[in-house]
C-alpha cells in the first residue's frame, strides 16, 4: 500500500518535505515543500528547471517534476520536522530517460522480468576534514598504520555514533563502524537490501553523513582521493542475486557448487555469468564507477602510508583475497572493489546489473581466478586489462561499449559522455601548480 504523505506528515510531526533527485555528477537537488502542500507535490511532484542542474537539458525544455516515491520516504532523525524523499523524475509525462534513479528502476524491471531480484550492500568511505576541506579533523590521527584505531575513534565518536544511533533508530541493520586504513577516514556499514533501496540509503547517507559532521564543525568527503599519499575512498559493493525481491526472496541465484574456478568458491552457473559480465564490462564500468578526475588518483595510486592502496588497477577477480578488482569472499556472493565515494548511488546499482544481465545472456566467462597477492606478484599477470588511467580513457572505453551502453539506455549514455567529456576539457584547459613548478623553465 502506498504510503500518503500528508498523513505521514500529520502522524510524525513533519512540517516539510524535501523532495530530490540525483543528478548525473551525483549532486543531490531537492526542493522544501510544506506539509500543507506536499498532497499536490505527491500527485504531481515539484517543478525544476533541468538545465540548473547537471542534466543535459536547455533553458528551453519544459518544467522537469520530480515525483516523490513516498514508500522510500525518510524522516529525518536529526531534525524529525523534515522528511526527505527521493523523486523520480518525469518531463510532460514521460519519464526523463537519463535521470539516473529512471535508468536504475528500469534495469531493475528488466532483471525481474527474467526473475532475477538484485540486492547490494555498499561500503561507505569517507574523511572527515577541517571545513576548508585543506586537512584531516584530528590533528593526533597521524599513526603509520590508523586502521581500526581505537583512541581515534574516541576522539570522533561524537559523529560517529551520532551516525550510528540514527541508521539504528531508521532500521538500516547498522552493524559495525571503523576507523578506516587513512588518517581522518571511516567506514560505517549497513544491511545489504534490494538494489532500490540501498541506492536510496546509500543517497541518503551521504547526506546524513556531511550533514551531521557539518553540525559538529567538521567536513565530511566522500571525494576519492582527497589527501595525497593516503588510501582513497572506496565505495565496495556486495552483490548477490535473489529468486524474489525484498522479504519474499528465499533462493540465492548465485549459489551454487561444482568444478571449475567460480564453482570452488560457492558461484554457480549464474552467478558465474553474472561475474563474466562485470570482468567483461570492467574498463567500461570505469566511467560510471570511478566518474572523477580524482577517481584515477586512488585506482592507479602509488603505495600509501599505510603500505597499500586496497584500490584495483588491473581487470582480475580471486577468492577471498582484497588485492583483486573482485573478491568471492563467499557462496552466493561476491565483492566489486572497483567503485569509489565519488560514484552515483543509483548509477551504480544501474552499472552493476546491466554488466550482469549482459554476462548472463551472453553465457560470459569470467576468466581464470588468481590467488596471488596482486600488490606484490600483479606483474606476474600479463594477459588481464588494466583499468583506464585517467577518466578520459574510462570514458572512451564506455564509448566503445556499445552492448553497455545500450544496457544503461541510448538517451542516458549520450548525456552522460556529452556531459563528463565536458568536464574533462575543463579540467585540461585548467593551468594546475604542477605546470609551473615543473615546467616554468624549460
Amino acid at each position: 500500500m502506498t504510503t500518503d504523505l500528508a498523513a505521514f506528515a500529520k502522524e510524525k510531526g513533519v512540517k516539510y518535505f524535501m523532495i530530490s533527485f540525483t543528478d548525473l555528477f551525483g549532486g543531490q537537488r531537492a526542493k522544501l515543500v510544506p506539509a500543507r502542500a506536499i498532497a499536490d507535490m505527491q500527485e504531481d511532484g515539484a517543478g525544476f528547471a533541468g538545465f540548473a542542474t547537471w542534466l543535459d537539458l536547455t533553458p528551453a525544455h519544459p518544467d522537469m517534476l520530480a515525483v516523490p516515491d513516498p514508500d522510500a520516504v525518510i524522516q529525518l532523525p536529526w531534525n524529525p520536522e523534515i522528511a526527505w524523499v527521493p523523486g523520480n523524475c518525469v518531463m510532460e509525462g514521460e519519464d526523463v530517460a537519463q535521470a539516473p534513479r529512471n535508468v536504475l528502476r528500469r534495469l531493475i524491471k528488466e532483471a525481474a522480468d527474467e526473475g532475477l531480484h538484485v540486492k547490494t550492500g555498499i561500503e561507505a568511505e569517507f574523511f572527515l576534514l577541517t571545513p576548508d576541506g585543506e586537512q584531516i579533523s584530528d590533528p593526533f590521527d597521524s599513526a603509520e598504520k590508523p586502521c581500526y584505531d581505537q583512541q581515534a575513534m574516541m576522539r570522533r565518536l561524537d559523529v560517529i555514533q551520532e551516525i550510528s544511533d540514527y541508521m539504528l533508530e531508521l532500521g538500516w541493520g547498522a552493524y559495525q563502524n571503523d576507523h578506516e586504513d587513512a588518517n581522518g577516514q571511516w567506514e560505517m556499514n549497513w544491511d545489504f537490501d534490494d538494489a532500490l533501496k540501498t541506492a536510496d540509503k546509500h543517497s541518503f547517507f551521504k547526506f546524513m553523513a556531511k550533514s551531521v559532521a557539518e553540525k559538529h564543525g567538521f567536513r565530511a568527503t566522500f571525494m576519492p582521493k582527497p589527501i595525497e599519499g593516503l588510501t582513497g575512498n572506496g565505495c565496495h559493493a556486495h552483490i548477490s542475486v535473489w529468486d524474489a525481491a525484498g522479504s519474499d526472496a528465499s533462493v540465492n541465484v548465485f549459489a551454487g557448487e561444482g568444478e571449475g574456478p567460480t564453482g570452488e568458491v560457492g558461484l554457480g552457473e549464474r552467478g558465474k555469468h553474472f561475474l563474466g559480465g562485470i570482468m567483461k564490462h570492467a574498463s567500461a564500468l570505469a566511467a560510471i564507477t570511478n566518474p572523477t578526475v580524482n577517481s584515477y588518483k586512488r585506482i592507479n595510486a602509488p603505495r600509501t602510508m599505510s603500505g597499500a592502496t586496497w584500490a584495483p588497477n588491473t581487470v582480475t577477480w580471486t577468492g577471498n583475497n582484497r588485492t583483486h578488482m573482485v573478491r568471492v569472499p563467499g557462496p552466493g556472493r561476491f565483492e566489486l572493489r572497483l567503485p569509489d565515494g565519488a560514484t552515483n548511488p543509483y548509477l551504480l546499482q544501474a552499472v552493476i546489473i546491466a554488466a550482469g544481465l549482459s554476462g548472463i545472456r551472453t553465457k560470459a566467462d569470467p576468466g581464470p581466478r588468481h590467488d596471488i597477492d596482486m600488490y606484490a606478484e600483479g606483474h606476474t599477470i600479463t594477459d588481464a586489462p588494466k583499468l583506464p588511467l585517467n577518466m578520459l580513457d574510462a570514458l572512451r572505453e564506455y564509448d566503445k561499449d556499445e552492448e553497455l551502453k545500450a544496457m544503461m539506455g541510448k538517451e542516458f549514455s549520450n548525456a552522460y559522455l556529452k556531459m563528463k567529456q565536458q568536464e574533462w576539457n575543463s579540467f585540461v584547459s585548467h593551468f594546475s601548480r604542477w605546470e609551473r613548478d615543473n615546467t616554468l623553465d624549460i
